[in-house]
């Protein structure tokens, strides 16, 4: 299978999610406990990626591999998230957990894990 994005791409991508991830809760009127998930998930994965070993990081840390690791188990987890903390009745929110969800899959699916850039 053809996997064109490169690491450097692929933390392109994971600095803008983390921009998204951080914005839509103030763009969408989230509901609180989805607005802190929000935040939350947003500090956390600018963590993971400054620390990845990849072109963007801020100090190679944790192995590209470790951190596709890390993002399937969130991306196991995500869809599950808006009826365990209760927000799946907010429309928005629990879009943009499910539409988080194919992203992370999409990009995982389409990363060069091998790629050393």
């Amino acid at each position: 299978m053809n996997r064109p994005i490169s690491p450097r791409l692929h933390g392109v991508l994971d600095y803008a999610t983390v921009v998204t991830t951080a914005a839509a809760p103030q763009l969408f009127g989230f509901p609180e406990s989805a607005s802190r998930l929000c935040y939350t998930l947003a500090g956390g994965y600018l963590g993971l990626s400054a620390l990845t070993d990849y072109p963007l990081s801020v100090k190679r840390v944790v192995p590209f591999k470790a951190h596709g690791a890390a993002e399937a188990v969130s991306g196991l987890a995500l869809p599950a998230l808006p009826w365990a903390l209760g927000f799946a009745g907010h429309r928005g929110a629990r879009n943009f957990f499910l539409g988080l969800t194919a992203v992370t899959f999409v990009v995982a699916a389409l990363t060069d894990w091998d790629k050393d850039d």
